[in-house]
């Protein structure tokens, strides 16, 4: 493949990912956040072109060979990795699983009203960062629920 039209396609997959990930940021509520989220449509155009990107960067046997090596080391695949297409193909399946994580997280919350912001925020950045700060935020969330719950019946009951 051509380095300038892979440039493009990482340039445009960056920038692809960013109005999603700032709807559910900065205005999770909106009707607008909340129809666009309903869609997979974003994360199957980011599947797609991760499909496209590692059919054309496998198209020699030897890097195919290389991923299917149980035996497969560190160095080994970084020396894939030192490939940019190869690199590329690797952001790519980056973005497209963080925004999974990102919208699943985003739903949860518009489901439970839990605080998602700062996971979102994390998940963008450092994607299992912010999938562990939501697993805790939501398991604190459900715990003082709880306790809330338990409070007002002891007030009826009391």
């Amino acid at each position: 493949m051509d380095s300038n039209l892979l440039e493009q396609l990482f340039s445009a997959a960056n920038l692809f990912v960013l109005p999603f990930w700032a709807l559910m940021i900065l205005v999770p509520n909106a009707k607008l956040t909340r129809t666009v989220m309903a869609s997979l449509l974003p994360i199957a155009t980011l599947a797609g072109l991760y499909l496209f990107l590692f059919i054309t960067s496998f198209s020699n046997v030897e890097g195919l060979e290389a991923f299917s090596d149980p035996n497969l080391s560190l160095g080994d695949l970084a020396a894939l990795f030192a490939n940019p297409h190869v690199t590329a193909t690797g952001w790519v399946h980056y973005l497209a699983f963080d925004l999974f994580v990102g919208r699943w997280i985003y739903w949860q919350g518009q489901d439970s009203g839990l605080f998602t912001r700062h996971s979102l925020a994390l998940t963008l950045f450092a994607g299992p960062m912010g999938l562990l700060s939501h697993l805790i935020t939501d398991a604190l969330g459900r715990r003082l629920m709880k306790a809330e719950e338990t409070t007002k019946e002891e007030k009826v009951m009391g």
